[in-house]
């Protein structure tokens, strides 16, 4: 099974295989109120673990997107250009950013798992 780990700045990633899906959580999606704009990754843009990847504006603000992992974007979820929303409707499933196959697999190693992710979060409120 796979499942998603978690970010402090609120990005989660599942592997799968050598490519990693990354999201934003549905904390963050929940924080940043309704969604009307976002600007992702090129298709093989190379990015650096923590660098920004992509840009979210809601109603409420602009927030960047960071890569939890380093890798090469092999692809952007094209539905949310006409779409924004369906981050807010499915953020940690059909509402999913990029991919990016994974330079470091170990990386992820580094992120939270569910239950530490729903604890970091909890001390956030």
């Amino acid at each position: 099974m796979t499942t998603h780990r978690y970010t402090k700045e609120h990005e989660w990633a599942r592997l799968d295989g050598d490519t990693a899906t990354v999201g934003l959580s549905n904390y963050a999606q929940e924080q940043l109120g309704d969604i009307v704009y976002i600007d992702l990754p090129d298709q093989g843009t190379a990015l650096e673990k923590g660098a920004e990847a992509a840009v979210v504006e809601s109603v409420k603000a602009a927030s960047e997107v960071y890569t939890p992992v380093s890798g090469e974007v092999t692809e952007a979820n094209a539905a949310l250009t006409d779409d924004p929303a369906k981050v807010n409707g499915d953020a940690e499933g059909e509402g999913w950013l990029f991919k990016i196959k994974v330079a470091e697999p170990g990386q992820l190693d580094d992120l939270m798992d569910d239950a530490a992710y729903k604890d970091y979060v909890a001390g956030l409120d």
